[in-house]
């Protein structure tokens, strides 16, 4: 039986997956695959030299704690906090730009470049964050340039309100579920 495919080796990897849930998905499969590439390059046959193989990586729990800890750079402890900031600036930035576009195209501004660059977002959910963001700027200059301004009427007001405030509050939600991920 090739290492690769034994029973110990899977249940090592799987543990070593499971401990790693909160890594990105990407690195997360990177370790995996060093780790079975350890395995597979070390040519254990029988069960002692797989048992032997294993030992010499570590117990899951240790290799899962060094490569989060790898991940979390030491200086990073603000992250959650950044995280938050974050999702309230996104969630905010539509109210505000109805409100004062001066401060709303700030929070939008200053919520994107936050979210752009934080590591804990993959870049889909970077996306998602931005078009949730970016929707009602491009609704409220749609409408201006339509001439639907000189319009509105009570209903479409409160309509303007409600996407002003449900699509960015999406956003910032879908963004938050991810993190917790």
């Amino acid at each position: 039986m090739n290492a690769i495919d034994h029973p110990l080796v899977a249940a090592y990897l799987d543990a070593v997956g499971r401990e790693t849930a909160g890594l990105p998905a990407e690195r997360r499969a990177e370790l995996l695959a060093d780790l079975r590439e350890h395995v597979e390059v070390s040519g254990a046959h029988d069960d002692d030299q797989v048992r032997a193989v294993l030992a010499g990586l570590g117990d899951p729990r240790t290799v899962a704690a060094s490569a989060l800890a790898e991940e979390t750079p030491a200086g990073s402890a603000s992250a959650p906090g950044r995280t938050k900031l974050t999702a309230i600036l996104l969630g905010a930035s539509g109210v505000l730009l109805l409100i004062s576009p001066y401060a709303g195209a700030i929070a939008l501004i200053a919520a994107l470049v936050l979210l752009w660059g934080a590591p804990q977002w993959e870049s889909r959910q970077k996306l998602i964050g931005t078009v949730t963001g970016v929707a009602v700027p491009v609704v409220v200059l749609l409408g201006v340039l339509l001439g639907a301004s000189s319009r509105i009427g009570p209903m479409e007001l409160l309509l303007l309100l409600v996407f002003s405030l449900g699509v960015p509050v999406l956003g910032a939600t879908l963004l938050l579920r991810a993190v917790r991920r």
